[in-house]
């Protein structure tokens, strides 16, 4: 683990026209209006009248009927039928909506029990992308955030996993820490100051991201006119899909029970968020009682089985058990670390992370303009519960249909503050998860557990007969670097060079060793990943090969079997390249697309292409995604 302390004061910050908008905001606004009536004119004079949606509607399972999106003029002053049907071809908000851990087929396993004004709204007015799967592994929550609005893979945008050891710093690295972050006499050293945070905690920010995000070309496009904002409870949620050149990331302290951000954006939190926190909004939920949203265990009972089973093994979990109710106060007197940390694995989270959007959405007026805003908001809580409880758990259903309820509320917000008929709404996951293994194997699946440790001691066993030049000392000792993350094998090059060993070698060698251990599937070596020696037929291969950045990943990637987790306690996780983890929904609703179900196949990296298309504005520097042109409406 890596020691953190207070950061260090930070070196002051060079000047940024995102820290002076504040002091401009009335002259900013009257250029914005003046601007948008005068390109306005220009595309009504160019544009042609918006054709007929594509009648393109085939049965919903599960999530209810479409329902044509009625199109509605923006208001204008002064301005023609043209001018107002032009400013309206173009969205004023794009809504991205991530429920971590959220499984494609939970819309069908609930969708009959979702309420009308959340996903089932969705569903019937969105376009659906039924085989929508992530391309690349591992599948965790940062890969999968920072996918969403690049438009690419781990590959290109070089978010390869949540934590990674980095070669050059000698340490395992953070998604979301600075590159200048470090660690001095064995305390942690941070760029940026944490706003809002304890002491304890630190700062983040976007700067490991390799690539552009949809809010970065929109603030490109419109001379930062454009406001991007992400919020979560998970910093990495916040930060990747917002951007690098993002207003702001806000995200969770579970220390002090603040919604915080990073001087990485600017000198000190705005006053509405110091508002937000001042009220302790956390707090209220000290000693709620999570219940079933259903009044009764019945429907549970009758669609996840029995309530808190064997395999659902929690462990000591400070004031609660695996069985419904759930009192959430983490088994403290009072609030505090213990009862917000308790907080994350409960609905209640996603509640109060819906309060900060709506104070988002008002305080900064995203939406109330023509210059497109990009709002980001990733529900936390459901994965938190997932590998806590298991995708069959009572738990896990109930939060599905609570969150359900929550995005309906936000969505409701947003048509009073905003106009959902301005508003591109887009609906996904960053990963799915995994049965607990212990269920599988007790459903007839292959489930097991394979110990990382039986792994390392395999390969380095395998390296030293290969390569030790002597019979009495292990001259390979430090050939294999510890420790091993997300699957990847790490070697020390400078001691490969100093023996003479082939890198080729060593990872040809390590892979062959690493298939005689019990569980391990398949295995990937750095220069096959390099050279791409892996057909695009293959499905699996080809997710190892696009999770696989040259810099950042490690020289071996060793895969377990299906069902089967490595070097994983907790009941329930992801990162496989296998459906369960891979397969999210995908739904975008608004103006340029016809609702319906499609089954082409599809994957979240095809969101800000799509996105990008319908805006009239540049992709991402790295997208790799396609349009989904399948849904465009005809125009």
């Amino acid at each position: 683990m890596i020691s953190r302390t207070t950061p260090a004061p930070h070196p002051p910050r060079r000047r940024d026209p995102r820290a002076e908008r504040a002091a401009t905001n009335h002259h900013a606004k009257a250029a914005r209006r003046a601007a948008s009536f005068a390109l306005a004119l220009a595309l009504a004079a160019i544009l042609p009248l918006a054709g007929a949606v594509a009648q393109r509607r085939a049965s919903h399972v599960g999530v209810g009927q479409a329902a044509p999106v009625q199109s509605s003029q923006r208001r204008t002053s002064g301005a023609s039928a043209g001018v107002a049907q032009a400013q309206s071809s173009r969205p004023r908000l794009v809504l991205l909506i991530v429920v971590d851990q959220f499984r494609a087929d939970y819309l069908e396993r609930f969708g009959d029990l979702f309420a009308e004004n959340g996903l089932r709204r969705l569903a019937a007015r969105g376009a659906q992308w039924t085989n929508s799967n992530y391309d690349h592994m591992p599948t965790y929550t940062a890969p999968g955030h920072a996918t969403t609005l690049t438009g690419t893979y781990p590959a290109e945008n070089g978010i390869v996993a949540n934590d990674w050891y980095d070669r050059e710093a000698g340490r395992v690295v953070s998604n979301s820490s600075d590159p200048e972050d470090r660690v001095e006499n064995g305390k942690y050293v941070s760029r940026w100051q944490l706003l809002g945070g304890g002491a304890a905690e630190h700062a983040s920010s976007p700067r490991r991201l390799l690539a552009s995000t949809l809010g970065d070309e929109l603030r490109l496009a419109t001379n930062d006119r454009a406001k991007v904002i992400g919020v979560s409870v998970k910093d990495r949620a916040a930060i990747l899909p917002a951007g690098r050149h993002a207003n702001a990331a806000y995200w969770f302290s579970p220390v002090t029970g603040n919604m915080v951000s990073s001087s990485y954006y600017f000198a000190d939190l705005p006053a509405w968020v110091k508002k937000f926190n001042d009220a302790r909004p956390a707090d209220k939920y000290f000693g709620r009682r999570w219940e079933y949203l259903l009044g009764s265990d019945a429907e549970y009972v009758r669609r996840q089985g029995a309530d808190a089973p064997a395999w659902e093994n929690i462990g000591n979990v400070p004031g609660d058990t695996n069985k419904f109710p759930h009192t959430i106060t983490g088994g403290a007197d009072k609030p505090g670390a213990a009862f917000y940390a308790a907080l994350d694995a409960s609905p209640f989270s996603n509640d109060m992370l819906v309060e900060f959007a709506e104070a988002a959405i008002d305080n900064e007026a995203l939406g109330a303009d023509a210059d497109a805003d990009v709002l980001t908001v990733s529900f936390s809580a459901n994965d938190y519960v997932g590998h806590r409880y298991g995708p069959y758990s009572h738990e896990m259903m109930d939060i599905t249909l609570r969150v359900d309820r929550q995005i309906g509320a936000l969505l409701d917000y947003v048509d009073r503050r905003v106009g959902l008929q301005n508003t591109l709404v887009v609906f996904t996951a960053d990963h799915g998860v995994a049965p607990i293994p212990e269920h599988a194997t007790a459903l007839g699946l292959p489930g097991g557990r394979v110990n990382n440790a039986d792994v390392m001691t395999a390969i380095k066993n395998g390296v030293r007969a290969r390569f030790s030049k002597s019979a009495d000392k292990d001259t390979t000792a430090d050939y294999v670097v510890e420790p091993s993350l997300n699957d990847n094998v790490f070697f020390n090059v400078v001691a490969l060079k100093r023996d003479g060993v082939e890198r080729a070698d060593a990872e040809r060698v390590a892979c062959e060793a690493a298939l005689t251990v019990p569980g391990i599937s398949r295995c990937f070596t750095r220069t096959q990943l390099v050279a791409a020696e892996v057909p695009q037929s293959d499905v699996i291969a080809r997710r190892v090969l696009h999770g696989f950045n040259q810099r950042r990943s490690g020289d071996v990637v060793v895969l377990y079997e299906p069902f089967k987790y490595l070097g994983d306690a907790i009941p329930a996780t992801h990162g496989s390249p296998y459906n369960y983890d891979t397969h999210v929904p995908m739904i975008i609703m608004g103006a340029g697309l016809a609702p319906g179900r499609y089954p082409q196949a599809a994957t979240p990296a095809d969101i800000a292409p799509t996105l990008a298309t319908l805006l009239r504005v540049q992709p991402p520097s790295n997208a790799t995604g396609r349009v989904l042109t399948e849904a465009l409406a005809e125009r």
